[in-house]
């Protein structure tokens, strides 16, 4: 022992560098000294991240866990997701006795996975079709069937400076049409106010249930925090979530899971000298408005699945035939596969918050499912009598214009990260100066619709190459977008100031992680 209390500090933190996340972890328990090296080698965040596409579950689970602890890391955070025909309680067992009783985990079902392969370390990026004969049409044998829809990407997180947690909504057991989107709001906001002293976090990543309807909800998180407070996720999954050490068995029984929240607050207990973590967010979207401005005169909601309602163009009266306008809309479309929305614009109070007279502006996208002489069907309920529409279509070229403008807005970060400029995506927007971040990694949510024809991860992973990367396949994509890109659209068609949009269809939402080291006085 004395030859080790010997060896100068900066060899022990090499040696300790290198060690793989649970040896580290054990090392940090050796004695104070060793302990205060450990904190110098995780002095800055790190996210890391690995994919798998070994149709065993078991094996993919070991050979994503083997790649993000291969290096000193104490998990302060995981997403697990997983394919289709993989068993979702399986994988969420697996990843929680490995990660320990007290790291936050979410584990969803998803319809493609992103990311770098852990034993290839080459870059992925995979969608399943719905079909598995679909999938494998052009592929040989019965092993191919086999491996539909099986894979899984693991991302990992150490954001020394910030707490994280779960936080769920709920739905009463008794009282299934009722979900507790007030309590949701209040929880968010006592554990940020009890980890940070603030009521605002700095970020929330969402998943919502795929049977609830997300669009109010979004509309209420919109409403009550601050601009700064980032918002991105998939709104329509299966998941299941573990909390950082509280029991959930006591809320099991009595409630239904509508979503869950990974929420990052400041930490007040944060030593000096650790520097902060930043989050960014660009979304490319792949959608194009098109024709005259439409109003519902008559909504009628069946259940909770889909919408028919009558129409006619604003300043109108005349009914439309709706049948007849989707033919008219179909014979101008050159691709049949055309994927067809309406984007609404819904002009509401705020619900938890009764009291403000104020109506909110937001823009909500539906699938327009078909249509009769008089009604048009659409997935999703919500709209009301008086609400204004136009017609959105997906479009490749829209997309891929898009994306490219992800990737000059992540070129900014880029900028920034390898010089002593001053920016950040918002301040480019703005065209102002922001700060010196360093990109340490990312996470994107992108919707299936979007295709193959391209590469969504683009953006990123050309601009930072060397950084972990993480995303998801999904149906509804969230992303709150501070510079207003995903609005612009409607602003140009209707020459009026943009509504908000937090739930997203034919987008792929990037969240980019940076780091702002500690100044010199520190």
């Amino acid at each position: 022992m004395g030859c080790l209390a010997a060896v100068n500090d900066d060899i022990l933190q090499n040696i300790l560098s290198r060690l793989p996340a649970l040896s580290f972890a054990s090392a940090a328990c050796v004695s104070k000294s060793w302990n205060k090296v450990c904190d110098r080698v995780l002095s800055r965040p790190k996210l890391v991240s690995a994919l798998s596409l070994n149709p065993s579950l078991p094996d993919a689970v070991k050979e994503v866990l083997e790649k993000v602890l291969s290096s000193p890391i104490r998990p302060q955070f995981a997403i697990a997701s997983i394919g289709l025909q993989f068993s979702l309680e399986e994988a969420h067992q697996l990843i929680t006795e490995k990660l320990g009783s007290r790291t936050p985990v979410i584990t969803n079902a998803t319809f493609g996975i992103i990311g770098r392969d852990a034993l290839t370390n080459t870059m992925k990026e995979v969608r399943w079709n719905f079909d598995p004969e679909e999938d494998n049409s052009n592929s040989q044998g019965s092993d191919a069937a086999s491996n539909f829809n099986r894979g899984i990407v693991l991302i990992v997180g150490f954001l020394p400076g910030l707490k994280v947690d779960t936080v769920p909504l709920l739905r009463p057991k008794r009282e299934p049409r009722f979900t507790m989107i007030d309590k949701f709001m209040m929880d968010i906001r006592d554990y940020t106010a009890s980890v940070s002293g603030c009521i605002a976090p700095a970020g929330i990543i969402l998943f919502g249930d795929q049977h609830t309807d997300l669009t109010p909800v979004l509309a209420e998180i919109d409403c009550a925090m601050p601009e700064e407070t980032v918002i991105v996720g998939d709104a329509s999954c299966r998941f299941l979530f573990r909390s950082g050490g509280n029991s959930q068995s006591s809320i099991t029984d009595l409630y239904y899971f509508d979503a869950v929240a990974l929420v990052f607050a400041g930490d007040k207990d944060k030593p000096h000298g650790i520097g902060e973590t930043r989050f960014h967010v660009t979304l490319s979207t792949g959608v194009m408005p098109f024709g005259p401005e439409l109003r519902a005169v008559s909504v009628t909601a069946k259940g909770s699945e889909c919408s028919w309602l009558t129409a006619c163009m604003n300043g109108y009266d005349e009914i439309l035939d709706s049948q007849r306008l989707l033919d008219d809309i179909s014979d101008e479309m050159d691709d049949e596969s055309t994927d067809l929305y309406i984007g609404v614009i819904q002009k509401r109070p705020s619900s938890i918050e009764p009291e403000k007279l104020e109506l909110r502006t937001y823009l909500a996208f539906y699938e327009v499912l078909g249509g009769d002489e008089e009604y048009l069907v659409v997935d999703g309920v919500g709209i009301r009598p008086g609400d204004t529409f136009l017609f959105y279509h997906s479009d490749s070229d829209t997309a891929s214009s898009s994306c490219l403008n992800a990737f000059e807005n992540l070129k900014v970060l880029k900028a920034a990260s390898s010089s002593k400029t001053r920016y950040s995506i918002r301040d480019a927007a703005a065209g102002g100066g922001g700060s010196n971040d360093e990109v340490f990694g990312g996470l994107m949510f992108s919707c299936h619709y979007r295709g193959e024809s391209y590469f969504d991860s683009f953006p990123f992973y050309s601009n930072f190459p060397g950084a972990p990367l993480a995303g998801v396949v999904c149906n509804r994509e969230i992303g709150r977008d501070s510079t207003g890109s995903s609005t612009s659209m409607w602003q140009q068609a209707k020459g009026e100031s943009p509504a908000r949009c937090s739930l997203h269809v034919c987008t792929t939402v990037f969240l980019v992680l940076s780091f702002v080291p500690p100044s010199a006085d520190h």
